[in-house]
């Protein structure tokens, strides 16, 4: 008897803002399954809750191993809204590595690529948008990660003195969310995929 192989399918996914990155929720906060996703695909890596932007879906297990296994690093970036204007040597702090709490331990971040983001990025708009405060600036950053650790972007400004109001991931190597509405998904073919990540 010959099994029928399925048919690999790839989804790049605008996750909105408070949005769990799974397909359950126990306490009745909004998930995955409000969005139409066939039954087999799941999500590739994570965004937490209060974060927004580029998340992949697919029922393509071997590409979850390549971006997720920590020895084939690949370019992430973030575009972050934080409160204040940090200086040249909190963002130089920044690109070199700070000490982060993961899992109860001291880590140190990997260089990162770091730059002020002069204009504010064409990003759709967050429902709830951030609490405006007249008297309290607010600076744009792009950074670039080669690793994902738990709410890392997060712990690395609010270790230079600068917490993130909001937090997209804006790509994956030359994979972006350019141009997409809060909870678009678009169907891409594999070949591309692939380009696209480097892969």
């Amino acid at each position: 008897m010959v099994r029928s192989v399925a048919e690999h399918k790839y989804f790049i996914f605008y996750k909105p803002y408070q949005v769990l990155t799974q397909f359950t929720s126990s306490d009745g906060r909004a998930s995955l399954s409000l969005f139409n996703f066939p039954k087999g695909c799941y999500p590739v890596g994570r965004l937490d809750y209060n974060s927004e932007g580029l998340l992949i879906i697919t029922n393509d297990k071997s590409l979850n191993r390549k971006l997720l296994n920590p020895k084939f690093r690949h370019r992430r970036t973030y575009y972050v809204q934080v409160e204040g204007i940090p200086s040249g040597t909190d963002l130089e702090q920044l690109s070199k590595g700070v000490e982060i709490n993961i899992d109860g331990k001291l880590y140190r971040t990997l260089p990162a690529v770091v730059e002020v983001i002069e204009r504010e990025p064409n990003l759709p708009e967050r429902i709830p948008p951030i609490r405006f405060r007249k008297n309290i600036p607010t600076t744009w950053l792009s950074i670039t990660l080669m690793e994902g650790k738990n709410r890392q972007v997060r712990k690395m400004t609010a270790k230079i003195g600068y917490p993130t109001l909001r937090l997209v991931r804006y790509s994956i190597e030359k994979l972006n969310i350019d141009g997409f509405g809060s909870g678009e998904i678009r169907r891409m073919n594999k070949d591309k995929i692939i380009k696209l990540l480097n892969l």
